[in-house]
């Protein structure tokens, strides 16, 4: 280090490198999911002191993130996703106790309580009724993938 204590761009440069060589993708996928697991539960503005920094669309943008990671942690550090899961267990719980709901899809009506049609048309018919699931077999939000379920 140079004698003033404060280190040269050549030394932050050979630092910066060394680092670079050692740090695993990995890494840096499990830092980014436990970040935002940590920034998501702040925004939900439940832990004391951070009430005024409640955002639901903050919080609903963490949960889907981590749900996005959680497939490709399974696969490179299968023993980090059964705690990940738990923690965005409680972000979903935090969510829904802030009442917090999932943004409305495109076309819908953000303040309507229901999914059938409003003032401007008809109402779309229903859904066909899904296949009933048979004994053993999962039910049709298990088969979407969209139903989180622990230990799977």
């Amino acid at each position: 280090m140079s004698t003033s204590d404060q280190p040269t761009e050549t030394e932050l440069r050979a630092a910066y490198e060394a680092e670079m060589k050692r740090l695993r993708v990995e890494q840096v996928l499990l830092e980014s999911v436990v970040s935002l697991v940590n920034l998501g539960m702040r925004r939900s503005g439940l832990a004391p002191g951070t009430e005024e920094e409640r955002d639901h669309e903050q919080v609903y943008l963490a949960i889907e993130s981590v749900r996005a990671l959680i497939p490709l942690v399974e696969q490179v550090l299968p023993e980090q996703a059964a705690p990940i899961r738990d923690a965005v267990s409680q972000l979903q719980l935090a969510f829904v106790k802030i009442g917090g709901r999932a943004p409305a899809p495109p076309g819908e009506s953000a303040g309507s309580d229901s999914p059938a049609g409003d003032a401007a048309g008809p109402a779309a018919p229903p859904p066909p009724a899904p296949d009933p699931a048979k004994p053993g077999e999962p039910g049709p939000a298990q088969r979407s993938g969209r139903l989180w379920i622990p230990g799977q």
